[in-house]
């Protein structure tokens, strides 16, 4: 509330209360030294305005970090290079130097290519 009272000018919703005998208060102090029973919605106010400061406060700060992942994640996949291939045989992955597939032990095409 300090930073809404410095923008909006001395908002202090804490005096605002409802006393239930009738009579006029100044401030809530004097209506609760009085011993009379009130109803203080100022300070409900205040706290449901804290409360959304708050939540948004939270809700951008996490959606910026949403996005900063995101992107992290993006730039991973990118730089992932493959280390596996598919036998063209017996379609088992296998590591993308072997020359022989070690499940089917067929000899592959791209090896004897580079041969």
């Amino acid at each position: 509330m300090p930073i809404l009272s410095f923008l909006f000018g001395k908002m202090d919703f804490s005096n605002l209360f409802i006393a239930l005998d009738g009579k006029h208060y100044n401030t809530l102090a004097d209506a609760t030294n009085a011993g009379v029973s009130t109803i203080g919605y100022g300070s409900f106010i205040s706290n449901i305005i804290n409360f959304l400061v708050i939540a948004f406060s939270v809700f951008f700060f996490l959606r910026e970090i949403n996005k900063v992942t995101e992107k992290l994640d993006k730039l991973r996949k990118d730089e992932e290079i493959s280390t596996s291939k598919e036998c063209p045989y017996c379609k088992t992955e296998i590591n993308i130097n072997a020359s022989r597939c070690p499940h089917c032990t067929s000899e592959l095409e791209e090896a004897k290519k580079l041969q």
